[in-house]
């Protein structure tokens, strides 16, 4: 499979990120950080010389992740201002990807409401009422840009989110009529913390072309402490999954990327460090 890593894990620093890509025979980048700046940020100029290290260590760009649309609640709206603001990062991403050659942009949701749905009285005393609602049409002027421009969206399950498992990401999908634009960014870490089991209930949901890219990481959730823990790989509650994830991806023919999200930390290390202590188990699973 198409195996890559977020490039920021590693270091902010783009030409040793790719120079450790090759040490471990990645070859997909995500971008998300270079330098000091997040992609849609920069300039002509240093896009040229981000494209032009891509092109020095042969490495094709999976995804661009800007976190588009993270920090909205359910009291904004179409065209407000800051739904504006990230409506205009978009089109900088979307530009960028054009020039990088990225099939994908990844988009976020708003500000999570927890009880969405509700029956048996729950839908009178407990569901947070209109939140689903107000998410779509914030969506849908990002889907049309898309589709006018030729690139694919792809949303996050994140933690905090609207989205944050691939039940709600197909729902969305579904209301807004967009499969051929939206796809889902299945991350099944985030997903752990609504308790979505990652197989095979959440790969059930992304099946028939729902599924547009993955990132892989390992952790602990403990949702009634509002803790979560990042673990090496293969050490944390997704350990026994991912062998059954990897294999239904294979079955199934998926021909997207798979990043490595590199976000574990050692005691005392740098992320760097934690990347080295997981990559190979992250490569045994999914290469």
């Amino acid at each position: 499979m198409k195996l890559g890593v977020i490039t920021d894990g590693i270091s902010r620093d783009f030409e040793h990120a790719l120079t450790v890509m090759d040490e471990f025979g990645l070859h997909y980048a995500e971008l998300q950080f270079v330098g000091d700046k997040e992609v849609g940020d920069h300039t002509k100029e240093e896009i040229a010389a981000i494209k032009s290290l891509l092109d020095w260590h042969d490495a094709p760009v999976s995804c661009l992740s800007r976190h588009i649309f993270a920090g909205l609640t359910t009291a904004n709206r179409p065209g407000d201002a800051l739904h504006t603001r990230h409506m205009d990062a978009l089109k900088r991403v979307i530009a960028m990807a054009h020039e990088v050659g990225s099939p994908l942009v990844r988009i976020m949701t708003s500000k999570k409401e927890q009880i969405l749905w509700g029956r048996n009285g729950a839908e009178v005393w407990n569901v947070a009422k209109g939140a689903w609602d107000s998410l779509p049409p914030l969506i849908a002027p990002a889907v049309e840009l898309a589709k006018s421009e030729g690139l694919t969206l792809v949303v996050e399950t994140g933690n905090g989110t609207m989205v944050n498992s691939n039940y709600t990401a197909r729902r969305l999908i579904d209301e807004l009529d967009a499969k051929d634009t939206l796809k889902v960014l299945w991350d099944p870490a985030n997903n752990c913390w609504c308790h979505e089991l990652a197989y095979p209930d959440g790969y059930e949901e992304v099946r028939g072309g729902y599924l547009g890219h993955v990132h892989i990481k390992d952790v602990k959730v403990d949702t009634p402490r509002a803790t979560l823990e990042v673990r090496r790989m293969g050490e944390g509650q997704l350990a026994d999954l991912f062998q059954p994830m990897a294999d239904a991806l294979r079955a199934d023919g998926y021909d997207g990327a798979i990043s490595f999200e590199s976000v574990y930390r050692p005691e005392g290390g740098s992320f760097e460090d934690g990347f080295r202590a997981s990559i190979g188990r992250f490569k045994d699973l999914f290469a």
